[in-house]
């Protein structure tokens, strides 16, 4: 298109812009970063937004304790384009990040530290080692913060949320207060989830399950107080927890299994049963258990009714053992419970209360709670009051195997006390944080009841924690993606009551007191005093939680209120989901900066956290105040490697933010984010990088282009749509198109949708088509009206994409917005979405191009084959001949210059018939394209062919290059 000749090549309006091809991000964005903070903008944000409807996102705290990973990136990359959008979009978009600073894993460093030192956690001051914990966790607020700035995330950075700040455990001792006043608090003795590894309770959140091999083995109990042909049957169960066998308090059954009498009468040389021995089994379960022991044959005797194990009383496997004083000589009475099945095992459960879930409530229904053990300590390891085994552990320090299986099982074959055992590798849980395997452990711990009515009369959606819950999940809450109710409401549908209590030092206490002397279940067990309350939650304002710790607390707090020497104070420290479920209190509600109605329009965190954070400020914020604290919730998938597997250190296939960004630059992370649908899970790797980088180039041209060719586009150019042609029309019509879908698309989270939509418009309708078309007029027109039309477009083209991609492509669209607007304090980032007037839609004209554009589709394809058998070099050495079945379509086509529209010197558009010979394509039926060279000479200036060329003043040019000339 560009001429040769030096004198008419200066004549072309040819794009001119500062604005590299190559971005160059890694170097440049901490520019634009520094540029941000000194113009302030979030608060510069805040000043624009006043009167404006606020949209608040609470930040999920992530854990205070290492360097983010790509898994972090991904979700503030994702909150930041809520909040961005949600901003331009003409709210007051409201961004407080947070940190969860208490807990198990910042415990675990400062004993580390201590042991490198020789130094035992035991024996320093509590107060001295809760200090150490907030100065490590100050480090790494520090440290995480930089780290997503450098993402691009936009917030108030200078005061986030921490969960240890003095207000934030005042806030949480206040709320946790709320649970002890209004009855739902209570301290029971039941088997929790316990983590040998990490010395403590652990709540359904912190529970994840992995594959582990376990021991089984099948157990004989001996009955004692039958006759007949029972008396010396023995019903045997099956168990994967050898440990537990101990604690055996009872065997249950099930009333809707049947059952039978089973005799041997061959086995094995090496079998632990011998023939003539009588077993009772479930009827589809007992050859499976007899071919465990080695029986080669058996007799079925006859059915036994489950009515016949009503009252019956049998013998712990090592009653009456040597040595055992007697230990185990207590009855072990039969039950019936719903919870026993014969798909596995023999149809019988043996119960250990202390051990078990099921085991438990069976207990509790019978008011049988006083017979619950305390058999195994903290560490997994059997206290020193039980025979045989004490000091052996279930799992050691590490996670590992301990020797307490084992050893049961050899006892247990010494009493003649088995008939089979194997192992088996099922789904077992384990720690969320160690991944060591837990214990059902009973401890005394302390709940929040989820069923027992809560006292404080906010029962619009329930009188209980799980009423509230429920109702709160199908009734004000938003899901995103819709999957995400399902799983909230199955998950609080079948939970337990919340254990609240852990048995650690770095955390907010447990702030109550019991009084001694008293059962847990007496109405004067606990203190519940409003002012005993009030002083502490002032302290804490004051001097943070550490004033729990100081001597003297207990006088100090309890004052004169009752005589503080009756009562114990409670030294257990809050889950740490209870700290970060409270956040809703001391950000959204309390914080000018917070929320208008101490509600959050949206949550957002990955899959997991409807098990953890969803799932704990939704119990919180019900048992507080009587429903979930917030409107909204968007989850998103897990971060995979290339091929999709999970990440890992170990494996070596992680990718941090950090690298990609030193490779590529955070827009491209950012991009990334905005191309893959979060909804599922996201793959990561070097070729997709590469893909993202590839997309990025593309679009970094289509800005380029229009900065290029608006470099000298004033106001006085400006022309008014109705004066425009038809392609600028169809290109406005589209724009109004693509407002409603992005605005859509950014309303409902639709990030993918958003970004593909635009790279569509941007790559497809402009750079290979409208772009492509009007280069001619751009270039080489002399301020026509039709090249003024165009110019206006790309204005409005420019203003537009650069806002709409500003919440993705946060500092690239920074660039592409200083390039055309000067001021220290002026910023794409401060502008909301431009309005696009309704009137630019028009359907007939959209329809009416559809159809010029699929004959075009057909005219540039038979060029192009004339390109690779080489007959021509350019599109417009061609003047092609245009066959068209269709008189309405030829009829369209005549009203504009269609030889523009194909890039040909000439078309000729005909309805007659098509040669054997024309070009057809099978999506265009009715159009064929012959192909003719254009006739005349080749314009110096714009390249067309055309017969007029050199009959101007201006030697070698056409008429519109001599008018422009002239």
């Amino acid at each position: 298109m560009c001429a040769d000749t030096p004198e008419y090549k200066t004549t072309l309006n040819l794009p001119k812009t500062d604005f590299p091809m190559r971005a160059g991000l890694p170097k440049r964005e901490p520019v634009w970063l520094d540029r941000w903070a000194k113009i302030g903008i979030y608060d510069k944000l805040r000043e624009r937004a006043e009167g404006r409807q606020s949209f608040t996102l609470h930040d999920g705290p992530p854990y205070a304790n290492g360097h983010l990973h790509i898994g972090h990136a991904l979700n503030k990359i994702l909150k930041d384009m809520v909040v961005r959008s949600q901003q331009m979009m003409g709210k007051d978009a409201r961004y407080i990040p947070g940190w969860d600073c208490h807990g198990l894993p910042i415990e675990w460093k400062i004993e580390e530290q201590y042991r490198k030192k020789g130094k035992n956690k035991d024996d320093v001051p509590v107060v001295d080692f809760r200090q150490e914990c907030r100065k490590f966790a100050d480090g790494w607020i520090d440290v995480q913060r930089d780290e997503f700035k450098r993402l691009g995330i936009t917030g108030k950075w200078e005061n986030p949320y921490l969960t240890m700040n003095y207000h934030a455990e005042a806030t949480i001792a206040s709320e946790f207060q709320k649970f002890l006043m209004n009855g739902t608090l209570y301290q029971g003795s039941k088997p929790v989830m316990w983590s040998p590894v990490e010395k403590t309770a652990l709540a359904e959140a912190e529970i994840e399950y992995h594959d582990h091999k376990s021991h089984t083995i099948w157990v004989p109990f001996s009955t004692q107080n039958v006759g007949g042909d029972l008396a010396e049957a023995r019903v045997v169960i099956w168990t994967t927890t050898p440990w537990t066998i101990p604690s055996n308090k009872a065997v249950a059954y099930n009333v809707k299994v049947a059952y039978g009498l089973y005799r041997v009468d061959a086995t094995e040389e090496e079998s632990w049963t011998n023939p003539g021995d009588l077993y009772l089994f479930a009827d589809t379960l007992a050859a499976d258990a007899l071919g465990k022991s080695r029986v080669t044959d058996f007799t079925r005797v006859r059915e036994v009714a489950a009515a016949e194990f009503e009252g019956m009383i049998l013998k712990h496997p090592f009653h009456g053992a040597q040595e055992a004083n007697g230990f185990w000589d207590y009855d072990v009475p039969m039950i019936d419970g719903d919870h026993v099945t014969d798909d596995a095992g023999t149809g019988f459960v043996h119960t250990a209360p202390s051990h078990g879930a099921d085991d438990y409530e069976c207990f509790v229904k019978r008011n049988w709670i006083d017979r619950m053990t305390h058999n195994v300590g903290e560490e997994s390891e059997f206290l020193p009051h039980v025979p045989f085994f004490a000091g052996l552990q279930v799992f050691d320090r590490k996670g590992k195997e301990g020797k307490a299986n084992t050893a049961v099982i050899a006892k247990l074959v010494e009493a003649n006390a088995i008939i089979a055992r194997g192992r088996v590798t099922h789904s077992y849980p384990h720690s969320w944080r160690s991944k060591a395997p837990i214990v059902f452990r009973n401890t005394p711990q302390w709940f929040a009841s989820v069923d027992k009515a809560v006292g404080d009369g906010q029962d619009e959606y329930g009188t209980t924690i799980r009423e509230r819950a429920l109702n709160s999940i199908d009734q004000l809450v938003e899901w995103t993606p819709k999957t995400g109710r399902n799983r909230l409401y199955s998950m609080i549908e079948a939970r337990p009551d919340w254990v609240l209590s852990r048995q650690r030092a770095w955390g907010v206490p447990l702030t109550c007191f019991v009084k001694k002397g008293l059962l847990p279940t007496d109405p004067e067990f606990l203190l519940r005093d409003e002012a005993v309350n009030a002083r502490i939650v002032e302290a804490f304002e004051a001097e943070g939680a550490d004033a729990w710790y100081v001597e003297g607390a207990k006088e100090r707090f309890i004052g004169d209120a009752v005589n503080p020497d009756d009562y114990d104070q409670v030294f257990d420290v809050l889950d740490v989901w209870f700290d970060s479920g409270s956040t809703h209190a001391f950000v959204l509600r309390d914080r000018e900066d917070g929320s208008d109605d101490g509600l959050a329009d949206l949550y957002l965190e990955g899959t997991d956290q409807h098990r953890g954070w969803f799932h704990s400020s939704m119990l919180q914020s019900c048992g507080t105040r009587g429903r979930a604290p917030y409107r909204g919730v968007l989850t998103h998938g897990f971060t995979l490697d290339a091929k999709g597997a999970k990440m890992s250190k170990s494996i070596g296939n992680t990718i941090a933010p950090e690298q990609v960004i030193k490779q590529y630059g955070a827009d491209i992370l950012r991009l990334w984010v905005a191309q893959s649908d979060y909804t599922s899970d996201l793959r990561i790797g070097d070729e997709i990088l590469k893909g993202v980088a590839d997309s990025y180039r593309r679009l970094r041209n289509t800005m380029r282009f229009l900065l290029g060719s608006l470099g000298d586009f004033s106001e006085d150019k400006r022309v008014e749509p109705e004066n425009m042609p038809e392609l600028e029309r169809w290109v406005l019509h589209r724009l109004a198109e693509l407002d409603h879908t992005v605005r859509t698309g950014y309303a409902q989270y639709d990030f993918q949708g958003v970004f593909q939509a635009i790279f569509n418009f941007a790559t497809v309708d402009l750079s290979s088509f409208y772009f492509d078309i009007r280069k001619d007029v751009l270039y080489c027109d002399g301020n026509s009206e039709r090249q003024r039309a165009a110019l206006t477009v790309m204005d409005l083209l420019y203003s537009r994409l650069t806002t709409w991609l500003a919440p993705i492509l946060t500092f690239t669209m920074e660039e592409v917005w200083l390039e055309r607007n000067e001021g220290e304090d002026t910023s794409v980032h401060l502008e909301d979405f431009t309005a696009t007037p309704a009137d630019w839609l028009n359907e007939p004209l959209a329809a009416k191009w559809a159809e010029i554009r699929k004959v075009r589709r057909v005219v540039t394809a038979a060029l192009e084959i004339q390109r690779t058998d080489k007959v021509i070099g350019a599109s417009l050495e061609a003047s092609p001949v245009v066959h068209v079945r269709d008189e309405a379509v030829l009829a369209s086509l005549k009203t504009v210059p269609f030889e523009d529209i194909c890039i040909t010197s000439a078309v000729v558009l005909t309805g007659d018939p098509s040669p054997a010979e024309a070009f057809r394509m099978p999506e265009a039926d009715g159009v064929g394209v012959v192909f003719e060279k254009a006739d005349g000479e080749k314009c110096q200036r714009c390249w067309k062919i055309l017969p007029d060329v050199g009959s101007h003043a201006h030697t070698g040019t056409c008429s519109r290059c001599n008018e422009a000339l002239s």
